[in-house]
């Protein structure tokens, strides 16, 4: 039946695994080139916040999650076609420590 291999997830785990899941699906409507960009940005971006936020601070992981929703969203839309619109925005709320 169906075992597990690893350590359970918490709900919030889940949240990010599949925000990051996410990302990469919408890298794959992007041109070649910017979706080597867009998945090495995102895979930068998720692995320098898993080592420099706190596991317990569960308010600003909240609020990147809802930073990433809305920059999903962007990204997702058909108008986004290049990598740039979503730098900026990352670049200035991610890099903004409450």
């Amino acid at each position: 039946m169906g075992a597990s291999s690893g350590p359970r997830l918490s709900g919030m785990q889940k949240q990010v695994l599949g925000l990051y899941r996410e990302f990469l699906r919408a890298a794959r409507s992007k041109s070649a080139e910017d979706r080597r960009k867009i998945e090495s940005f995102v895979s930068a971006e998720f692995r320098r916040n898993s080592k420099q936020v706190d596991r317990k601070n569960f308010i600003y992981i909240e609020y990147l999650l809802r930073v990433g929703k809305k920059q999903l969203a962007q990204l997702q839309s058909p108008d986004t076609v290049r990598l740039s619109s979503l730098d900026i925005s990352v670049s200035e709320t991610i890099n903004h420590k409450p």
